[in-house]
C-alpha cells in the first residue's frame, strides 16, 4: 500500500512547482517587476550579442525562467524523483518544470476568465445606465440625494 514516504514525495511533487510556478509567474508578469522586465524586454530586443539578447529575454518569458528557477529549486531542495542518483535529479527538474508550467497556464487562463467577466459586467452595469438616463430615471443615489436636499 501507499507509505508516509510516498505521500510525502506526491506533496512536495504538488507544492514545489507551485513555489517555481509563483515566482516565474509574479517575475515575468506582475507589476512590482514590470521596470525590471521592460528594462530586460529592451535589452533582449537590441542589437547586441546573442547570447546577452538571449539573458535578457529569459527574464520576459515565464516558460524559460521557469527552468532557471526549477534548477535553482532542484539544488536548494536536493529533490530527486525515482532515482537517488543523478537522475533523480534530471527527472526532478523536468517534472517539476513540467508541473510548474502546467500550473501557470491553468492561472493564465483563469486570468482571462476572470477578465472576461469583469467586462461582461462593466457592459452590462454601462448598458443598464444608459437605459435608465434615456427614460428619464433617477439612479438610486440621486433620488435619495434630491429628497434629502428638500428636507
Amino acid at each position: 500500500m501507499f507509505t508516509h514516504e510516498w505521500l510525502a514525495a506526491t506533496t512536495r511533487f504538488a507544492i514545489l512547482p507551485l513555489v517555481i510556478a509563483s515566482i516565474s509567474w509574479t517575475v515575468t508578469h506582475e507589476e512590482i517587476f514590470r521596470e525590471v522586465r521592460e528594462y530586460c524586454a529592451r535589452r533582449a530586443n537590441d542589437q547586441g550579442p546573442i547570447a546577452i539578447r538571449k539573458f535578457f529575454y529569459v527574464f520576459t518569458c515565464e516558460y524559460c525562467f521557469s527552468h532557471y528557477v526549477t534548477a535553482a529549486v532542484v539544488a536548494l531542495t536536493g529533490e530527486r524523483v525515482l532515482f537517488a542518483d543523478w537522475r533523480g535529479f534530471a527527472v526532478a527538474f523536468f517534472g517539476l518544470n513540467a508541473v510548474a508550467n502546467l500550473y501557470m497556464a491553468l492561472f493564465g487562463r483563469l486570468r482571462v476568465e476572470i477578465k472576461v467577466d469583469r467586462l461582461e459586467i462593466a457592459e452590462k452595469t454601462t448598458d443598464i445606465a444608459e437605459k435608465t438616463n434615456a427614460r428619464g430615471l433617477a439612479q438610486p443615489g440621486e433620488k435619495m440625494h434630491n429628497q434629502a436636499e428638500s428636507i
